[in-house]
């Protein structure tokens, strides 16, 4: 099925053939050309690039990243400290797509919680691609804000100079002073009232990486596949991997939280060379975790954005717990493959066998697709079922369906169940194409609005019939409202 190329001139997964007739069919329906080849490429494209927002306190980050996405979504308030998580968005500007991360302010020698912000903003300026600092240019710079140049100097990434809070031409004086900090031009902005926000924007897009195109099929570009061990603390994954690379290669102890970084370990498995990545556990309340615990999670987050698999290992003889749950959701969030490895399988009863079936029936409700292996890491047993499970989790999510064939399945799966009626309209599914893999991700041109459950009714029947095993799939819907005119849904 992966048999699509890319043909980099803004297709998608579409080839020529299949463009030309998708692109017909949208016509014939009275959608804007120029908008539905937006929604194919937009679905098509490979992770976005990312831009962080960083400064000390109170500087006005939050007020910019608002004016940058054109909403207010992110809290805004008259003191400091209000923006403590690391909050990722998506933006658009000038037709460029990219991430924007607002970060909490920056303070050198805090302690506790401040300790916890400061580090998640060393976090995003790890994670990003460029980084736009802002600077209070009617307070100039302070001692705090020459401790965040050197921060930025040692991480090495491009970085935009944002002097906010000019409103006028008589602060443009105090913009210039900004210059001393050795970062190049201050751009002089109001992120309040949007004052050379254009100007800033331009120039961090030109330090910002394009989007990569998407790739299918084979093995990705770099080596060999990545995988992500992760889990709460304690539940076997430095076990999990030294059983499979049949050596000590990680430290294990019975003390929660030996493992602070991601250790990336080469391992032959399965007749393969694999590269497993041991996280350290990602615990309950991360954001109230002291020092190393918080940066050691934001670090495994990350190791699951740069895998392509992720294993969850869960004890299965503890329950299913809430924090089990939210590890799962983020690594269907990251759209990563999914294997779910129930580790000391070789511990159970046939009492507490029965009651994780129930549990995962009921917790585990939104992710039956997730491939399943039970293992013990202690006794290696039924190890040999990990590498069949992470490969059938990788097939699935680079499956690629031929434009041609969904529309002819939709247009079955709409003739045996339309959408139900509402408002006495009845929507209905005109095409569709899946313009990516890795995940999959389908685009959806429908008549009217289509409701969350019917959405789902459609994933759950593409997986009946093209499989999909183990991993999340991305649905998009475009709605046209009255010919010639469409939106998004």
């Amino acid at each position: 099925m992966n048999d699509q190329i890319p043909t980099g001139d803004g297709h998608g997964a579409l080839d020529d053939a299949e463009y030309s007739e998708f692109m017909e069919l949208a016509a014939q329906e009275g959608f804007d050309l120029e908008e539905v080849e937006g929604d194919i490429a937009a679905a098509g494209h490979g992770p976005l690039p990312v831009l962080a927002v960083v400064g000390r306190p109170n500087v006005g980050k939050s007020t910019l990243v608002n004016r940058i996405i054109g909403r207010r979504e992110a809290v805004v308030e008259d003191r400091p400290g209000v923006t403590r998580d690391r909050v990722t968005y998506e933006a658009d500007w000038n037709g460029r797509r990219f991430k924007v991360v607002d970060t909490g302010g920056w303070e050198q020698d805090v302690l506790g919680i401040d300790a916890s912000v400061a580090m998640q903003a060393e976090f995003a300026i790890d994670a990003a691609d460029a980084v736009i600092f802002v600077v209070d240019a009617k307070v100039g710079a302070t001692d705090t804000d020459e401790a965040v140049v050197k921060l930025l100097r040692r991480a090495g990434k491009p970085v935009v100079l944002a002097a906010n809070k000019v409103d006028g031409p008589s602060g443009e004086a105090d913009a210039a002073m900004l210059w001393s900090l050795g970062l190049g031009e201050p751009h002089p902005v109001s992120a309040l009232h949007g004052r050379g926000t254009g100007d800033m924007l331009d120039a961090a897009l030109d330090a910002l990486p394009e989007a990569p195109e998407m790739t299918y099929g084979g093995t990705a570009v770099g080596g060999p596949r990545r995988v992500a061990l992760i889990g709460r603390p304690n539940v076997g994954k430095s076990s999990l991997l030294n059983k499979v690379a049949r050596e000590e290669r990680v430290v294990v102890n019975e003390l929660a939280g030996t493992t602070r970084d991601p250790v990336d370990e080469l391992i032959e498995l399965g007749g393969k060379t694999w590269k497993f990545i041991d996280t350290a556990g990602i615990r309950r309340r991360v954001h109230l975790q002291a020092g190393a615990d918080y940066y050691a999670s934001l670090r495994t987050a990350a190791a699951v954005e740069k895998a392509e698999v992720a294993v969850v290992l869960i004890d299965a003889s503890e329950s299913i717990s809430v924090q089990d749950q939210r590890i799962i959701t983020m690594a269907v969030e990251a759209g990563r493959a999914l294997v779910i490895a129930y580790n000391k399988w070789d511990t159970l009863d046939e009492e507490r066998r029965f009651y994780l079936e129930r549990e995962i029936e009921r917790d585990l409700v939104q992710v039956p697709w997730a491939m399943r292996v039970n293992v013990s890491a202690r006794t290696g047993r039924h190890m040999e079922k990990l590498v069949p499970a992470i490969e059938t989790a990788l097939a699935g999510w680079e499956t690629r369906i031929p434009t041609g064939r969904l529309n002819a399945f939709l247009g079955e799966l709409v003739a045996a169940n339309p959408h139900p009626i509402r408002g006495g309209k009845q929507p209905r599914i005109l095409f569709g194409t899946q313009a990516g893999t890795k995940p999959p991700r389908f685009v959806l041109f429908a008549s009217g609005f289509l409701e969350a459950g019917y959405r789902r009714f459609i994933e759950r029947r593409l997986r009946e019939e093209f499989g999909f095993e183990g991993t999340p799939i991305h649905i998009s819907v475009r709605v046209r409202e009255k010919r010639g005119t469409s939106k998004k849904k």
